[in-house]
């Protein structure tokens, strides 16, 4: 179905005040809702291929049932978007849809699906790989089975990912690379990293090959966590953040610095971009979008010299789509 203006609402929000330090804070130039089809639409990314927008996301009923379906969508502005697919699964619950582009020029979709037994709720990572963002090719299962590969990053050629533990054993978190996007190998079986629940990553790789990745860390403790590696990434260092975060994406500006989108729980809960120091483990919030309640769960994209965000919130009511552009003052340092 395809969006027109007077679906969409839109804010425009004010230049915020200055930082203690005197350093200007991101600016919310516009955010819409772009999508809100189905009763619960939630758990975006954001990806730009071939001069158009792809933002894809779940479908369902609501924000856990059986019937999730991942959507994908195109824009060639970000205004008037249209569906270009649904992937759909007849016997599994499809979840938290991932986009990305591989390095011989495909769009590559990845997800989970959530299967019912009376042993209980059951877990396999996926992919699809379209050259049109239209046709998918059948799902094929990565990773191992009750090992939730959450998000896929390439670097020089090689996909890597966090997968967390999800079944009925316990917690733990697992490091996989992959040379083609099909077939994933073990980097690290288990990761020595602080607390009960590690879980959602974000990795990004730096131009010297340094790899970063912030993690969500629920159980105990609940604070999320900054990670660092080197080639062959099989050693990392972890800072505790001190701030529960959830549903991460970070991105690395053209000026260097770090951008991180999560969902904040202090209250009341939002989505919120923030500012992330490598070198001193921080994370700092720097600009609230407008959100609320179930919330977050962000794609990141920089294009024409602003920070493109893909999120899903319900502070209006039903869970829903948002597109946000945001401007970074690249001469402005990073809030400490």
């Amino acid at each position: 179905m395809k969006t027109s203006c007077s679906l969409l609402v839109c804010f425009l929000l004010p230049v915020l005040v200055f930082a203690a330090d005197d350093a200007p804070r991101p600016v919310l130039v516009d955010a819409r809702r772009i999508w809100d089809d189905a009763p619960h639409n939630a758990f975006t990314d954001l990806v730009r291929f071939k001069d158009r927008w792809y933002c894809v996301f779940r479908e369902g009923k609501g924000h856990v049932s059986p019937d999730g379906a991942l959507r994908v969508i195109t824009s060639t502005d970000g205004e008037q978007w249209e569906s270009a697919a649904l992937v759909t699964s007849e016997d599994s619950d499809l979840r938290d849809a991932k986009i990305t582009v591989t390095p011989d020029g495909r769009l590559m979709l990845a997800g989970a699906e959530a299967t019912e037994s009376t042993a209980g709720r059951h877990h396999q990572s996926l992919i699809w790989f379209s050259n049109t963002g239209e046709d998918w090719t059948p799902k094929r299962k990565v990773g191992d089975p009750e090992n939730w590969l959450w998000r896929i990053s390439w670097h020089k050629g090689n996909a890597y990912g966090f997968g967390y533990a999800c079944g009925a054993g316990g917690r733990g978190l697992r490091l996989f690379r992959s040379s083609d996007g099909k077939t994933f190998e073990t980097l690290i079986e288990n990761v020595d990293v602080e607390g009960t629940y590690p879980n959602e990553t974000s990795i990004v790789f730096l131009s010297d090959d340094t790899a970063y990745c912030l993690l969500r860390q629920d159980g105990k403790p609940n604070s999320g966590c900054f990670g660092t590696s080197h080639p062959p990434y099989t050693e990392w260092e972890w800072k505790s953040l001190g701030v529960r975060l959830g549903g991460p994406d970070m991105i690395q500006l053209p000026d260097g610095r770090f951008v991180a989108v999560v969902r904040l729980y202090d209250s009341p809960v939002r989505t919120a971009v923030c500012w992330l120091d490598p070198k001193k483990g921080t994370l700092t919030e720097a600009l609230k979008l407008p959100s609320g309640g179930d919330t977050s769960y962000a794609g990141l994209v920089w294009h024409n010299d602003l920070l493109w965000i893909s999120y899903y919130s319900s502070h209006e009511g039903k869970t829903s789509i948002y597109l946000a552009r945001v401007r970074i003052d690249p001469e402005a340092k990073a809030q400490q």
